[in-house]
């Protein structure tokens, strides 16, 4: 791209166009990689729960329907803060509110590794629940924000892995320290490490320059934040504020007439897919142990479905930058109800339950993670951080839903076959409700396929001095 496209005839730098023109700078891989980090200790936190559950039914003498409640209370809390984190992040900026919701959540894991009752546990799982809602989203709008559009999808989805390698991580964790110095220093690490990244992410996370040029007296700081990505042009005079503008109601922008179908269609994709990836977190160890395969079969087989999702972000992603991403998830959501229909049919044969459970991984949880880099480039600048937020919430309240679905599907009697052959159609949904937005959304993409902000609803251009 050359210069006279990145600067307008009145000498305005259009950011959006330099980002985009630039090779990936070892700037934003720093932003990568300290993002990599928040979404990976968001995955340790997340799933420790789990992994301390059976010794603290132990040490306390808990029953099955006491430890519900708190292991659905982090659940809670997720979709609180996604919801109330992604409308502040437009507002105040995403550092400062990913460094709250980090701070939040690590500081409250760590005061869980003090709680000497389970109401007290509870409600420090809820609290914790609130910074890990809110660090997800703006990990991943301020990422893309630094991204060129020709590789977005495929850093967004790499940064995503780091949820996965945490939870792993968290696993490994629990096996070593449990044993010796019991549940609570699970909680405790949990909470320390995130702790030590606030200072790290205060001295070199960057704000977004999106976010910087829509509000005033940020002049310097943007020039300061670009020129660390590549030099600025020497014919500059300032920069090319967004059509979109600044927007006072971002909840109300996304709701609005542009991006309202959109946004309602992602939200559906988000609650059917977390709804499946939920579901199968929590129950399919239990399923695959029914049919009579050992605990060391069932524990392969859920590792297959969690390399498979790491695997299929990775793939899904670099696809998405090169074809339709519409299209890519579309057919991925669609395999993967093939994949339930196989499951329901040949999950006596375990080589082919492997198969088709790693394919789950692949096309499902590599899907959604896909579908979080699909918002972030739906939605404009003033509004993206509450877009992807309010998208996760959605998916959320989904992901509740599956586990609670799952449980009493179990306690019906319900079985491998069944329950894998009804899970094809909220697949089969999440692909139609993708299918939908590419097919409105088709007159605005680009040749190459990779998505374009919806229509902007905001302040004409403007200009800020450099």
């Amino acid at each position: 791209m050359t210069t006279t496209t990145i600067v307008n005839a009145q000498g305005l730098l259009d950011v959006r166009r330099f980002v985009d023109a630039q090779k990936i700078s070892g700037f934003q891989w720093m932003v990568l990689a300290l993002c990599f980090l928040v979404v990976a200790l968001d995955g340790f936190d997340t799933a420790s729960i789990g992994f301390i559950a059976p010794a603290l039914r132990a040490d306390w003498g808990l029953s099955p329907a006491q430890l519900s409640p708190l292991l659905a209370a982090a659940l809670a809390g997720l979709t609180i803060g996604a919801l109330a984190c992604g409308p502040l992040a437009d507002r105040i900026g995403r550092k400062k509110v990913l460094m709250l919701s980090v701070a939040v959540f690590g500081g409250m894991t760590l005061a869980a590794a003090w709680a000497d009752s389970v109401a007290g546990l509870t409600l420090a799982r809820f609290l914790t629940g609130l910074g890990l809602g809110g660090a997800m989203p703006t990990a991943v709008t301020l990422m893309s924000e630094f991204c060129p559009q020709r590789r977005r999808s495929v850093l967004v989805t790499t940064m995503f892995c780091g949820f996965t390698l945490g939870s792993a991580l968290g696993g490994i964790v629990s096996a070593h320290l449990v044993p010796v110095h019991g549940w609570r220093s699970v909680l405790a690490l949990g909470g320390v490490l995130p702790l030590l990244l606030v200072p790290a992410m205060a001295l070199w996370m960057p704000e977004s320059a999106r976010f910087l040029l829509l509000r005033a007296g940020t002049g310097e700081r943007l020039r300061r934040t670009l020129q660390a990505i590549a030099p600025l042009p020497v014919d500059m005079k300032g920069f090319l504020v967004e059509a979109e503008g600044e927007v006072s109601a971002p909840v109300r922008q996304i709701l609005a007439a542009p991006l309202r179908r959109g946004t309602l269609l992602l939200w559906g994709s988000f609650f059917m897919s977390l709804l499946i990836i939920y579901l199968l977190t929590n129950w399919l160890p239990t399923l695959i142990k029914d049919t009579g395969l050992t605990l060391s079969q069932a524990a392969l087989l859920t590792a297959l479905f969690q390399i498979g999702g790491t695997a299929g972000a990775i793939g899904l992603g670099a696809a998405m930058d090169k074809l339709n991403p519409y299209r890519v998830l579309t057919v991925a959501y669609a395999l993967g109800a093939l994949c339930f229909g196989a499951i329901s049919q040949f999950y006596t044969n375990f080589m082919l339950l492997g198969l088709f459970v790693a394919g789950v991984g692949v096309f499902i949880s590599g899907s959604q993670v896909g579908a979080n880099a699909l918002a972030a480039s739906y939605y404009p600048t003033g509004s993206r951080a509450t877009g992807v937020a309010w998208a996760l919430g959605a998916g959320r309240v989904g992901s509740i839903f599956g586990s609670l679905v799952g449980g009493t599907m179990l306690g019906m009697g319900w079985g491998m076959h069944g329950i894998f052959a009804l899970l094809m159609l909220p697949s089969a949904l999440a692909a139609l409700f993708i299918h939908r937005m590419g097919k409105a959304l088709a007159p605005a993409s680009t040749p190459g396929g990779s998505p374009v902000a919806a229509p902007a609803v905001g302040h004409p251009q403007r200009s800020i001095p450099s």
